[in-house]
């Protein structure tokens, strides 16, 4: 090796290495973006109606407030401990969806409190605990009065419900609206059922709204505990649930696909390398701006369009203009127009008919065109810069 490639040797490596480095952190870095991005989603859903989280769509807003009526808010988040608190005495249940739990367990649940308050129900739920009842949609969004002799909608007042719900045949239907009702309360031997959209109500978002936070307080504040159970996947007794992706696929497919994603990255950095520097090429012809604008001109001449030429004059005036007046390149033709007619001192509709205005038909047009865009440009560069004007 000659003491040539001794020298050369080492920056040749370093940028190899420093190429394979920027590549893994480019990887490293998208790995992260989306592992963030996924766990913001995950966050996001997980907070909803959540009595400890100060986001929009969280609920610790009505936590605190219920918490300075004397009321105990027990958060559980698994059935072992939303179970052991309701067995200590009266208490009131709250809970969304519990998508989880079987019928059967989510029945036992239910049972164990003195009352239960449905802040997200779905079908399954409204069949099992208010028989009869059933999603109706969304409301309006208007606020509407609560229409019936439920002590606690009374003392509320009016409200705009979100979701609706048709009514069993045993239950009190509050707040209609949109074919159905915002709000469902069924009593059996002093133990009562309700169903009302949270998400819509009960959120830190809309809890001062209308009579949101005074009607939470009411269904949610009957006993001295209230215990608010988020149930977990945790928490499932479903055995019978239908097979994943996963478990479908035979196993030797993960690790296939595992390869191919390799093998595609091996491939689009072979692909992609670059063999050394690059060599600047010297062009064959180098043609002078003079010529490229002469030939033009012969053009418009052979075609006889002076129209197009007094355009392409005008242009050239109007950006030579610009830059005298000290205009930005944001500024329009009418505007660099009046600007040169006001520090010429000369007539404003002249200076725009010579700049905008005038129509050239003929040769003999468009060279009078030409020697007023030079007239123009001379005024108000003897104006701009009188220390030059040698005139």
């Amino acid at each position: 090796m000659t003491a040539l490639d001794t020298r050369t040797a080492p920056p040749q490596r370093r940028r190899r290495i420093t190429g394979w480095v920027v590549i893994a952190a480019v990887l490293v870095a998208v790995g992260i973006a989306g592992s963030a991005l996924a766990g913001i989603g995950q966050w996001a859903e997980r907070e909803a109606l959540d009595p400890e989280s100060a986001g929009p769509t969280g609920a610790r807003a009505l936590a605190e407030v219920l918490r300075d009526h004397g009321v105990e808010v027990v958060v559980a988040r698994d059935r072992t401990s939303a179970e052991a608190a309701l067995a200590r005495g009266p208490a009131v249940l709250t809970m969304a969806d519990a998508p989880y739990l079987s019928d059967e367990a989510l029945t036992a649940v239910a049972d164990a409190a003195t009352d239960v308050v449905l802040i997200d129900p779905r079908s399954r739920t409204l069949r099992l605990l208010l028989p009869g009842a059933t999603t109706h949609g969304v409301g309006p969004g208007a606020a509407v009065p609560p229409a019936c002799e439920l002590a606690e909608a009374e003392r509320a007042g009016s409200l705009s419900p979100g979701a609706i719900y048709a009514p069993g045949p045993l239950a009190t239907s509050c707040y209609p609206t949109g074919g159905g009702y915002g709000l469902l309360v069924q009593e059996d031997d002093g133990r009562r059922v309700a169903a009302v959209d949270g998400r819509a109500l009960f959120t830190n978002e809309h809890l001062a709204a209308e009579g949101n936070a005074a009607l939470a307080v009411n269904l949610l504040g009957r006993h001295a505990t209230l215990v608010w159970y988020l149930p977990d996947i945790g928490d499932s007794d479903i055995t019978d649930a239908d097979s994943s992706l996963g478990e479908l696929t035979p196993p030797w497919v993960s690790p296939v696909i595992v390869v191919l994603l390799v093998a595609g990255i091996a491939a689009g950095i072979w692909r992609g390398r670059r063999f050394g520097p690059l060599v600047a090429e010297r062009m064959p012809v180098t043609v002078r701006a003079a010529e490229t604008t002469e030939g033009r001109a012969r053009l418009y001449a052979h075609a006889r369009d002076a129209l197009h030429a007094a355009d392409q004059l005008r242009i050239g005036a109007l950006a030579r203009l610009s830059r005298m007046l000290g205009l930005g390149p944001s500024a329009s033709a009418q505007e660099i127009a009046d600007a040169a007619a006001a520090r010429a001192a000369r007539d404003r509709g002249a200076v725009r008919r010579i700049l905008i205005d005038e129509l050239p038909r003929t040769d003999a047009d468009l060279v009078a065109l030409g020697e007023d865009l030079r007239a123009l440009e001379q005024s108000v560069h003897a104006a701009v810069r009188p220390e030059r004007n040698t005139r």
